[in-house]
């Protein structure tokens, strides 16, 4: 006669699933000689909603360091944000002014 040796239940403890958040872009805005700052404002506020305020701090920062962070989004809306800008148009106060700005789309780091 065998005796099975008593066991207790086991109790399976599981890792919980990660959670991966989607990586952001930062849309970069980069100066030219090609626009105003009243271009720049009013396209900043058309297109992000920025009161005049900010979008002229912007317009300083770009004149200054030759390039701005406008926002931080997921990869679709940040490239919908740098084809608004680049579909936005010259500057009608400028003759020499061909087109639009540039905006580049860069990604954000993990921390």
């Amino acid at each position: 006669m065998s005796t099975a040796a008593a066991s207790s239940p086991q109790t399976e403890v599981l890792a919980a699933p990660r959670t991966r958040l989607a990586p952001l872009w930062n849309v970069v805005l980069l100066d030219d000689d090609d626009h105003t700052y009243q271009y720049v404002i009013e396209m900043l506020h058309r297109l992000f909603g920025y009161d005049p305020q900010r979008a002229y701090r912007l317009a300083c920062e770009v004149d200054e360091q030759g390039r701005v962070v406008l926002a931080t989004l997921l990869f679709e809306q940040a490239e919908f944000k740098q084809q608004q800008i680049h579909s936005y148009g010259r500057d009608w106060r400028l003759a020499h002014s061909k087109g639009s700005m540039t905006a580049v789309l860069e990604p954000v780091p993990r921390a």
